[in-house]
């Protein structure tokens, strides 16, 4: 690729190359100009869904030819595209918003071709867990991407007991009609008072940023119908540093506790017994349990 003073950017295709190229999450205002040209000038377009980008594409006066790459069928368009790419064309790869990769297929395609020595260009912009993390007031300097939770309730909890302990902040997507249970699962496996945003429709006409404990979005967005739709990013704060280690004596009672109660539950009990702070042991109960 080469690109002039003007800005303008040409495909070489004597030297192919796979395109990464992030599209808007919402306005489309946020389209690179750079992207536009290498979706105009490269042989084929990789979609996650054509339907849903042809509209992106034609808003762009795009006409470049599309075909499918989804999950249900990435490994056998891979290898179709690849085939492409070895043969001197260049292939651009789009979800249907944001940053191609994350929670979106094309992993297997842009892996087979970094093995086969075929260049993979980033063509940077939107991403809604970058965008949602800019503005959250949470720490930025440590996050872990997690991408969307198991759908299954027993999945989901045993993955967020695993995450309890986590220091970076945790990063997650969700889906409007599991936002209220996966919230209820935080606020009991993470703590009810762990801080945490929800960003909603990022970009578009009814985005929302609201912050607070899980205790207290879980109430937001089952007092608000609202809020439980659209694109959802969720950002809860990573664990807090263990004050102190904990008395041996301590220690004992909330591990027998746990035996017969929720970590909720013992950790409860056991401030009332110990007189050691809730949160603490609640976090200290947390590691053990797990």
């Amino acid at each position: 690729m080469n690109s002039n003073s003007g800005g303008n950017y040409t495909v070489n295709s004597e030297n192919s190359a796979l395109y990464v190229v992030a599209t808007p999450i919402g306005n489309l205002g946020d389209m690179s100009q750079r992207a536009v040209e290498i979706l105009q000038q490269v042989a084929l377009i990789a979609a996650e869904d054509t339907r849903h980008s042809a509209r992106l594409l034609r808003h762009f006066a795009v006409t470049t030819p599309c075909v499918a790459l989804h999950e249900h069928n990435e490994r056998e368009q891979s290898s179709r595209l690849l085939q492409r790419l070895a043969n001197g064309e260049s292939v651009a790869l789009i979800a249907d918003a944001g940053t191609p990769l994350l929670s979106d297929p094309g992993f297997h395609l842009v892996q087979q071709a970094r093995r086969q020595g075929i260049r993979v260009i980033p063509v940077p912009g939107p991403s809604a867990v970058i965008a949602a993390l800019s503005v959250s007031g949470l720490p930025t300097d440590c996050f872990k991407f997690i991408g969307f939770l198991p759908a299954k309730a027993a999945a989901r909890r045993q993955r967020l007991a695993a995450l309890a302990a986590e220091p970076c902040t945790l990063a997650f997507y969700e889906s409007p009609h599991r936002i209220l249970e996966s919230l209820a699962d935080m606020s009991e496996m993470l703590g009810s008072e762990r801080e945490a945003v929800l960003a909603r429709e990022l970009t578009k006409t009814f985005e929302t940023v609201q912050g607070g404990s899980l205790n207290e979005l879980q109430a937001f967005v089952s007092g608000d119908a609202n809020q439980q739709k659209g694109e959802m990013v969720l950002l809860v704060a990573g664990a807090p540093a263990v004050e102190t280690a904990l008395d041996p004596e301590v220690e004992r009672i909330l591990g027998i506790l746990l035996e017969e109660l929720p970590v909720k539950q013992a950790a409860a009990l056991a401030a009332r017994i110990t007189g050691v702070k809730k949160n603490q042991l609640y976090q200290q109960a947390l590691t053990m349990k797990n």
